[in-house]
């Protein structure tokens, strides 16, 4: 049955007499059969010191620390009869002892009681207490500091500038000939988190990463496409357009500049925004020949000139992937160029402020663990060594941070201690979930590191199983059936590296999947009244022609008394049962919100807001920016004004307006003016250095 093979399976990962590497979907119990393992472990005599669970983020770390409180705090009050069965179902075959219930009883409070806790922390947090222990050996200052991402963003902003005003002017130059104008302190923040030892990087090597072959130039690109009569077929192709359609007719002036541009690569680049079908088309880059010119004017005034105009379009689009790898490899150096430059600088800066960024952590980590003459002597006093690794969402695990865990666990497969059976490494994870490429994390590095660790114990002879779990808790068949065939397009059957299943725990929970088909994304029409928002959302907009459709789809299910399949049985549908997901929060969140209130459907509406910017918030961080700096007049003036003291606008004139200095001493001068608002100002700064912040604003 599959509820038992589910089960068994959730028991075999969870048994910590073997090494496990774990593939796991979403929704299979991969948390549960980590905190089982760790609660096994426990259970065998294991010292809490001696385990170390290393998970991605501090939610997740969280979240499985406080379950397995939850199960061990359970046990400690369990009678006799349900803690039988709770040990068996986590695979411990009984009957089991009074010793073994009174052993498990106690393990709450071994847990609790071990210094430092269970070590159940990100890796981040993992090498920040490591390089704590031991900072001379890992050559950082004792009293390093984890920045912050605030000094960090400062930081990189003060070398930008600092480069731009003479240390490396050209290279921030480049820089912002290439960038977008988006975040910018996001593309500085990966720059930063580049490994320095790649660099400088080789014009040889640019171009090896986008398949561009050695010789090839912006020169032979441009004689591969301009024989030299392009002038002339573009010069035709001006006198016969208007001839053709409106559409045409109005290409002329384009067609103009691009025979003006000559055999360039601008040139080039112009051609193809002319002559080749656009990115969201059927035939994305392909030669327009036997589309453009129309028909009618192809057959027609232009019929002489189609065929050196489409062997011209041919060239065209031939040309394109050369010149685009061309353009992708002079961009790449222009970013190693700056960072060649920024990266000594911010290492500086960070190193003379005692600062370790989040890569400084794992740099200087794996370097300490890799110190022939101290590493062994590190892993022992980490409380007598470390016996159990246990690697959490492993799919976003950065090689960096593999180099690592790999140091940590190499005492696991190497000398004496390789033949003693106590030491194991778990790790879990699914490549479908990988979300953070651009912090390093790498799918293929999963596959590649499970051949590793295996290759790694078999040759020391300790048991290892790579093993997955199939079965989902969460989903119908119908749902996870069409997650498996959209695995099955051949580019995601080849990036996961081998065949993507899942099976439904609840084999008979009904399900529904349809795929509507694409509103096309049609130009938002020009806005004639010019009172209206510059932002407003015309009704044809392809967001609002979907919001609707999708409210309306809702309502007719509520009016239509759709059935569901409850816990309590089938039902009607009620509103509190639609859950809306969408990619990112901008036009169509906001067009849904607004199309379901139109058909009065009772929407929860936006679930999250910007904290910081809301006006309450913002008057509570001007009140303490001005209790922590008395002479910061504008967050003074922000805190007047607002509702905590509720000056008006002509009273904030009359505290301001030729006061001889900061407007704190103009209000103590004006103390008998402004009484209620001097006074409260008084009683907070009396307080200000006694109590916390929360404690001051209550």
């Amino acid at each position: 049955m599959a509820p038992n093979d589910a089960t068994k399976r959730q028991v075999m990962a969870a048994d910590p007499s073997h090494s496990t590497w774990l593939s796991a979907n979403a929704g299979s119990g991969k948390t549960s059969v980590l905190t089982d393992r760790v609660a096994r472990l426990l259970l065998g005599g294991t010292s809490p010191a001696h385990i170390l669970c290393l998970t991605y983020t501090k939610a997740a770390a969280s979240e499985m620390q406080n379950r397995l409180f939850s199960r061990l705090g359970a046990w400690a009050m369990l009678p006799d009869d349900r803690l039988h069965v709770s040990l068996t179902d986590l695979g411990l075959s009984g009957p089991h002892s009074a010793q073994t219930l009174a052993n498990a009883r106690r393990l709450f409070a071994r847990a609790i009681e071990t210094p430092g806790g269970l070590r159940i922390q990100t890796i981040h947090s993992f090498c920040a207490g490591l390089l704590r222990r031991f900072p001379l050996e890992a050559g950082v200052s004792p009293q390093f500091k984890e920045v912050d991402d605030r000094s960090a963003r400062l930081l990189r902003a003060e070398i930008v500038q600092e480069m731009a005003d003479g240390l490396a002017p050209q290279a921030v130059t480049d820089l912002g000939m290439i960038h977008s104008g988006a975040d910018f302190d996001k593309l500085l923040a990966e720059i930063a988190a580049i490994d320095a030892a790649h660099l400088p990087l080789t014009q040889a090597k640019a171009q090896a990463l986008f398949d561009l072959p050695q010789g090839v130039t912006a020169e032979t690109i441009v004689n591969q496409v301009f024989l030299g009569d392009e002038r002339d077929i573009l010069t035709a192709l001006q006198s016969v357009l208007p001839f053709g359609t409106a559409t045409e007719a109005k290409l002329v002036p384009k067609v103009a500049r691009i025979a003006a541009l000559g055999p360039t690569l601008r040139g080039l680049e112009a051609m193809e925004s002319l002559f080749l079908f656009g990115p969201g088309t059927k035939v994305p880059f392909g030669a327009k020949i036997g589309r453009f010119p129309t028909k009618d004017l192809s057959m027609g005034p232009a019929a002489d000139l189609m065929p050196r105009l489409n062997a011209l379009m041919a060239r065209v689009e031939s040309a394109r992937p050369r010149r685009v790898a061309l353009a992708a490899v002079a961009k790449t150096a222009t970013l190693y160029r700056f960072a060649d430059a920024f990266l000594p600088l911010y290492a500086q800066r960070k190193s003379a402020r005692g600062w370790l960024d989040f890569e400084d952590l794992i740099t200087f980590t794996t370097r300490l663990l890799s110190n022939p003459g101290v590493a062994a002597w590190v892993l022992y006093r980490l409380d007598g060594g470390i016996e159990h690794i246990l690697v959490d969402e492993a799919q976003d695990t950065s090689p960096r941070q593999w180099r690592v865990i790999e140091a940590l666990a190499a005492e696991f497969t190497a000398g004496d201690s390789a033949h003693d059976g106590a030491r194991t490494l778990f790790v879990v994870g699914d490549k479908k979930q990988s979300i953070y490429s651009f912090q390093g994390a790498n799918v293929a590095i999963f596959d590649h590191k499970r051949d590793r660790f295996a290759a790694d114990f078999a040759a020391a002879r300790q048991p290892f199983q790579p093993a997955r779990l199939e079965y989902s808790f969460r989903s119908s068949p119908a749902i996870l059936t069409l997650v498996d065939r959209v695995f099955d397009e051949p580019s995601f059957a080849r990036a996961m590296g081998d065949q993507v299943f899942h099976a439904a725990f609840k084999t008979t929970l009904p399900g529904q999947v349809e795929l509507w088909p694409d509103i096309p994304k049609a130009a938002t029409p020009v806005d004639k009244d010019w009172e209206l928002p510059v932002d407003v959302v015309m009704p044809t907009h392809h967001a609002a022609l979907l919001a609707r459709k999708v409210a309306l789809r809702i309502k007719t299910m509520l009016d239509n008394g759709f059935a569901i399949v409850a816990k309590d049985g089938p039902r009607a549908v009620n509103p509190g049962d639609f859950l809306i997901l969408v990619q990112s929060r901008r036009i169509l969140f906001a067009e849904l919100i607004r199309a379901c209130k139109r058909l009065d459907l009772p929407i929860a509406g936006a679930d999250r807001l910007k904290l910081a910017a809301e006006m309450a918030v913002k008057d509570l961080t001007s009140l303490l920016a001005c209790l922590a700096t008395p002479e910061d007049d504008l967050s003074l003036a922000e805190a007047l004004r607002s509702p905590l003291f509720d000056l008006s606008e002509e009273g904030l004139y009359r505290l301001a307006r030729g006061r001889p200095s900061y407007m704190w001493r103009a209000l103590r001068e004006k103390a008998a003016e402004f009484p209620a608002a001097f006074a409260m100002m008084t009683d907070l700064r009396d307080q200000v250095d006694f109590l916390r912040p929360y404690d001051l604003l209550e």
